[in-house]
């Protein structure tokens, strides 16, 4: 079972990343955190690392009905977009399932947001493929 919705594109690392940031503006996310993976690791332990970055990406007006739903939704928001290096040079660029993640509350009346998220990061995803 994948947890993660993928993409493998062309293009510059950084270039890539704003696609992705301005597709997920287009879809209503606003971006709370970018966490340089590559940068913090060097800083912290001084190890190298590919390049790495996670986006903290929320669309306000959903989690704001999921956290009616289930207050405790909170502690799975907001939700990872990663842009990466692959082992092969290319750049890989992922999304957590909603739908996946949603499923361990146990709250069916979490399912349709679930879906309508999917949705919305399969179209973000389609952008920055194409």
């Amino acid at each position: 079972m994948s947890y993660t919705l993928d993409r493998t594109v062309s293009g510059g690392f950084e270039e890539i990343v704003e696609e992705t940031v301005t597709a997920l503006e287009d879809e209503g996310f606003g971006v709370l955190c970018d966490i340089d993976v590559r940068a913090t690791l060097k800083k912290k332990l001084d190890a190298d690392f590919r390049q790495y970055r996670i986006l903290g990406a929320c669309n306000p007006e959903q989690a704001h009905k999921g956290l009616q739903e289930e207050i405790l939704l909170g502690a799975l928001l907001p939700c990872n977009v990663i842009v990466y290096e692959t082992d092969t040079g290319a750049i890989g660029v992922s999304a957590v399932d909603p739908q996946q993640l949603v499923s361990i509350t146990g709250n069916d009346a979490l399912n349709e947001m679930a879906t309508d998220v999917h949705r919305s990061f399969e179209r973000v995803l389609d952008e920055v493929e194409g």
